[in-house]
């Protein structure tokens, strides 16, 4: 169930029954001219609902910007600098602890969130590590998923994809993003891109990102995502995540 649709009795039932939550976290951000700005929003988002119709857990309102500044020359898209990002992980994860919360699992949808998520753990922990009295601080641990690089999904993309699979905007979370969302799917698709295949390189600022990949994708071909391969994907990406979430539910 999403945290935004219980009471808070109901939540306060849930904390006797166990103290984890799933925190989807993603970006607004542009991904090509057949993909949605909210893609790295919208596939943490079903994952989270997919194991939830598995098991008994909460799911966090999704952090919906990231620190997507490279994006910035595309319309559209959003940003929280680094510091910003890192702030707003911190002070969700201490509101959530400060009820009873000590597991939490964040499902990411953007590789820009990385190095912000490691950091901001770090700093969820020195809270503790640095107080007085470590013991009035609430212990927990969190950890985090990419969901595009765990071993299923790489497995899926290969075959089904290649290299056109690329760097952003890629078949499978556009795929993914199909699945869940068709009727926006067969307003946006398209049949060829020009190039077929995106150019690479490197990422700086949202001008020189502009400059180097004209429609915004990175190596991708996404014209070959359909909506049955994003359930293909859905499918085991939420399996493979559901067991990750659970492992930080037992660990130590």
């Amino acid at each position: 169930m999403r945290l935004q649709l219980c009471t808070w009795p109901e939540v306060e039932a849930y904390l006797k029954t166990s103290t984890g939550i799933i925190m989807p976290i993603g970006s607004t951000e542009q991904h090509g001219p057949t993909g949605f700005i909210g893609t790295d929003v919208i596939c943490p988002e079903l994952i989270a609902d997919a194991i939830a119709k598995e098991i008994n857990v909460l799911i966090a309102p999704t952090i919906n910007v990231g620190m997507a500044q490279h994006h910035l020359g595309f319309p559209g898209s959003m940003a929280l600098r680094p510091t910003t990002l890192i702030a707003v992980i911190k002070d969700c994860v201490l509101s959530l602890a400060r009820h009873g919360f000590d597991r939490f699992f964040f499902i990411n949808g953007h590789g820009g969130n990385t190095p912000s998520l490691q950091a901001a753990f770090s700093e969820i922990y020195a809270e503790r590590s640095f107080h007085a009295d470590g013991g009035s601080v609430p212990e927990v641990r969190c950890d985090f998923a990419n969901w595009w690089k765990i071993k299923s999904i790489k497995a899926i993309a290969d075959e089904q994809f290649g290299e056109a699979e690329g760097f952003h905007a890629t078949a499978s979370e556009v795929a993914l993003t199909y699945f869940g969302y068709p009727d926006d799917a067969a307003r946006v698709r398209r049949d060829s891109l020009d190039p077929t295949l995106a150019p690479v390189g490197p990422i700086y600022d949202a001008e020189d990102y502009r400059r180097r990949f004209p429609d915004g994708r990175i190596g991708s071909d996404p014209t070959l995502a359909t909506p049955a391969i994003g359930e293909t994907l859905l499918k085991a990406a939420a399996t493979e995540i559901q067991g990750d979430y659970e492992a930080l539910l037992v660990g130590d």
